[in-house]
């Protein structure tokens, strides 16, 4: 059985996938890796509050998170820049340029 501390050692995206034994296609993983990974990582600091008490199930919580994502991925999605990159996390682009908080 996979342990969450095995999770923890994990180093390279083909290492999740492999670690969850899902197949995923290499060119995909390759053009989409920053775009897959960050989006993962995204939505399981979002969701890891509500698991961990049960490791099996945050287990579960973390292989679907990257299926899906993967899928989405697989199945066409494509970021914009300021998705990426967080552009507007502090606002409109115009302030975020000037390093300050939104004051539009």
């Amino acid at each position: 059985m996979k342990t969450l501390r095995e999770f923890y050692e994990l180093k390279y995206a083909e290492d999740y996938f492999n670690f969850f034994e899902i197949n995923f296609d290499t060119h995909i993983l390759n053009v989409k890796r920053f775009h897959i990974m960050r989006e993962y990582g995204t939505l399981i600091k979002k969701g890891l509050a509500h698991f961990k008490s049960d490791e099996e199930r945050l287990l579960d919580f973390l292989k679907f998170t990257l299926i899906r994502v993967y899928a989405d991925y697989k199945n066409g999605r494509s970021p914009s820049a300021a998705e990426v990159w967080g552009m507007y996390d502090k606002g409109c682009f115009s302030c975020a340029q000037k390093g300050g908080e939104c004051a539009c």
